[in-house]
């Protein structure tokens, strides 16, 4: 069953969350996109913050040889809480917070289980790592159903720029982690997404494709940048915003024929704290 679980576990990948994200936002809700994006980047951070802080070693530590060698290779930095099962608890919970369909709810349970699952079988966490996870992911996506946040006036710039300028001051050696979490955020609440999505197929098909190929394009371009930079704080946080803008706000701009400019309403600071998503 090993690789069954090694493919069920990639779902859990960083590429794979861009292409969720993206495609959610593009092609079914933009400014529930970008809020969801908003709590993504603040679960990863939570996730980080643990991970690092409690430094809980991973169930094979003692034996490395309990696992596989292509199952270690999923299992980057400590063990508690499980990264795979709260971000993915976080992104397909948080859809279907915000979609509220029960084909969504059954189809969001069924990945997060199989993913939570797919880390037990190959025993690079225990059911507590797991466990922990996934409460932490619901409650992500609790407030990712629930939350808008502002994106108007000074507080679209003010809120990135403060996290660039923590991204700037990570002392050496902080785990890249930090990094790409602050640059999630800050790009995240940055973006406005100004458009509407594509209403035919044949838009969704170019949308889809046209707009993944420019993203990947960025992210494999900007990953290539030398070792000794791309991975310093500031430069990995700035990395992964312009990833986001270029997501939420270049492809639209690219692609206006599908994807038509649209005035969304602005959420100001006291609304983003009570304003449902629809």
């Amino acid at each position: 069953m090993q690789p069954f679980w090694l493919v069920v576990t990639n779902l859990g990948r960083d590429e794979v969350f861009i292409v969720v994200l993206a495609l959610y936002t593009w092609l079914w809700n933009p400014g529930g996109g970008r809020n969801l994006g908003v709590v993504f980047a603040g679960s990863y951070l939570v996730n980080s913050a643990l991970k690092y802080g409690l430094n809980v070693p991973r169930p094979f530590a003692d034996d490395p040889g309990l696992v596989s060698d292509a199952a270690r290779a999923t299992a980057g930095g400590p063990s508690l809480p499980s990264g795979h099962a709260q971000m993915s608890a976080t992104l397909w919970a948080g859809i279907a917070a915000q979609v509220r369909r029960p084909a969504m709810w059954v189809a969001a349970a069924v990945l997060i289980a199989l993913i939570a699952g797919s880390r037990l079988a190959l025993g690079v966490h225990s059911p507590v790592d797991v466990l922990v996870g996934l409460l932490l992911g619901g409650i992500a996506a609790w407030v990712a159903g629930r939350a808008a946040f502002a994106d108007a006036g000074t507080w679209r710039w003010a809120v990135p720029v403060v996290v660039l300028l923590v991204a700037a001051v990570l002392p050496s050696g902080t785990p890249r982690e930090f990094g790409t979490g602050l640059g999630l955020f800050a790009g995240f609440w940055y973006a406005r997404p100004s458009f509407a999505p594509p209403r035919d197929l044949a838009g969704r098909l170019i949308v889809g494709v046209v707009g993944l190929l420019v993203v990947f394009a960025v992210f494999f371009g900007l990953g290539a940048l030398p070792g000794a930079v791309k991975d310093v704080g500031l430069v990995r946080a700035l990395r992964y915003a312009v990833l986001v803008v270029v997501a939420v706000e270049g492809v639209p701009a690219v692609l206006r024929r599908w994807m038509p400019r649209t005035s969304l309403p602005t959420v100001t600071p006291s609304q983003a704290e009570t304003t449902p998503l629809r």
